[in-house]
C-alpha cells in the first residue's frame, strides 16, 4: 500500500510559483475507502499547485484508464480518463468555521499555522468525479453482449402483471375525495 504521506505536500517552504507534483494511482491507493465500482485502475494525476502569499490554487489533471461494468449489457468496459480540477486554499485562522460556512466546494480553508496540505481525499473524489454516471459500452449498443440486448427487448416488451392494491388503503380513498 502507499505511503498516506506521500500525498502531503509541505508548502510552506517552497517559493512562490507553479509547482508540479505527479502520483501513478492504481487499486492500492483505494484500499484505504469504501470499495469501488472499477476495478484496474490506472490513474495519472499531474497536480500544478500554484502557491501565492496568502492562498495556493491547485489544478489536478486526471488521466489514464479503469475497469467499469457496462450499465446496459453487464460486460466488463475500459473507460478512459480524463478530467481536470481545480481547488482554491486559503489560509485563515478559523478554517474550520470558514469550511463550515462556505458554499463553494471548490474553496478550502486551512489554519495559517499548517505546513502540509494533504490531497489524498481530492484525488479519490476528483478520480470518482471523472467516471460517467452512466456507464455503456456505446450509444447505440453497437459493442453491448447480444444475448443480454435480447433479453432486455423481450422484457421491455412483455406485459408485466399489476401489482394487487392492498385492501387496508380502500377507505383512506374517502377521504381523498372529500378533500377535493
Amino acid at each position: 500500500m502507499a505511503n498516506r504521506r506521500d500525498y502531503d505536500i509541505a508548502f510552506v517552504g517552497l517559493k512562490p510559483g507553479i509547482h508540479e507534483y505527479n502520483y501513478n494511482i492504481t487499486d492500492k491507493f483505494f484500499e484505504a475507502f469504501q470499495q469501488q465500482d472499477f476495478t484496474d485502475c490506472n490513474a495519472r494525476v499531474k497536480l500544478l499547485l500554484d502557491k501565492k502569499s496568502s492562498f495556493m490554487l491547485l489544478k489536478f489533471e486526471i488521466g489514464g484508464s479503469l475497469m467499469v461494468t457496462c450499465d446496459r449489457c453487464n460486460n466488463d468496459l475500459k473507460l478512459d480518463l480524463w478530467d481536470e480540477f481545480n481547488i482554491t486554499v486559503k489560509m485563515v485562522e478559523e478554517p474550520e468555521l470558514m469550511n463550515d460556512q462556505e458554499d463553494d466546494p471548490d474553496v478550502y480553508y486551512i489554519s495559517r499555522g499548517e505546513s502540509h496540505v494533504n490531497v489524498e481525499e481530492w484525488i479519490y473524489e476528483f478520480i470518482n468525479l471523472s467516471i460517467p454516471m452512466h456507464k455503456i459500452c456505446s450509444a447505440n449498443g453497437a459493442q453491448c453482449n447480444e444475448e443480454a440486448l435480447k433479453m432486455l427487448d423481450r422484457l421491455e416488451h412483455e406485459e408485466l402483471p399489476k401489482p394487487e392494491v392492498n385492501p387496508i388503503w380502500k377507505g383512506l380513498e374517502q377521504f381523498k375525495k372529500k378533500k377535493d
